[in-house]
């Protein structure tokens, strides 16, 4: 049984769970667990805890987190990403110039930094009397969530392209980067949401470490793991 922990670089189309089950195959083992939910479309770190090492999953999970992230600002989905439907957009391209500008929407970040009460997405894992969000929300269901207190210790643009905007983040545990793209675009009227998503820290696990699958995989079948 291999024991420690493995920095996972996640592709698109994987879900967390994709990424432990193929591990298991893999390795040919099944005590393995990741620490901390990538929604499918996003990509980046994920460290995954092997054997013994699943003891640290929660320990990590509690960790400071970093992304990389491309806000669309003129329409909100129901996700919060640009995959889901949508559900608001500004199509007035003029008025929503006079509101997003590179001034509004610096300011508008820097009023996010700093401890902020943040009501998880329908679109999530969470669950609600034993039903996962995202379950009740594929049958039209919305229910009352709690906001939750989540820290943003820095959010730095990187690129503005309006009506793009590429951010880094660097916050707390159980911080939806989607709703806080949600939650901008609402702050300056106009509707967001987010097209892109990288993680590329989890504590001391960085993007420049982190392997893909194919890459264990290989490193496996050599006889060098």
């Amino acid at each position: 049984m291999y024991n420690g922990i493995l920095n996972v670089c996640k592709e698109k189309g994987y879900t967390s769970h994709d990424v432990v089950a193929k591990l298991r195959g893999i390795l040919k083992q099944k005590k393995i667990g990741h620490t901390g939910t990538l929604d499918p479309d996003a990509t980046g770190v994920l460290p995954v805890c092997l054997g013994s090492g699943t003891k640290l999953c929660d320990m990590i999970t509690d960790k400071t987190k970093a992304y990389r992230a491309v806000l669309l600002f003129g329409q909100a989905t129901d996700t919060q990403d640009s995959s889901g439907t949508v559900i608001k957009s500004y199509p007035d391209p003029e008025k929503m110039q006079q509101m997003v500008n590179e001034e509004t929407v610096r300011k508008v970040l820097q009023e996010f930094i700093g401890e902020y009460d943040q009501l998880p997405p329908m679109y999530s894992a969470i669950k609600i009397n034993g039903k996962k969000l995202y379950e009740l929300a594929r049958e039209g269901k919305v229910v009352e969530r709690k906001a939750r207190p989540v820290t943003f210790h820095n959010i730095e643009v990187l690129w503005m392209e309006l009506p793009k905007v590429k951010i880094r983040v660097q916050c707390s545990k159980g911080t939806y980067i989607r709703t806080l793209c949600n939650d901008i675009g609402e702050k300056l009227g106009c509707g967001g949401c987010m097209e892109e998503l990288l993680r590329t820290r989890v504590e001391r696990f960085g993007l420049t470490d982190a392997v893909k699958l194919d890459e264990v995989q290989k490193v496996m079948e050599e006889g060098n793991i």
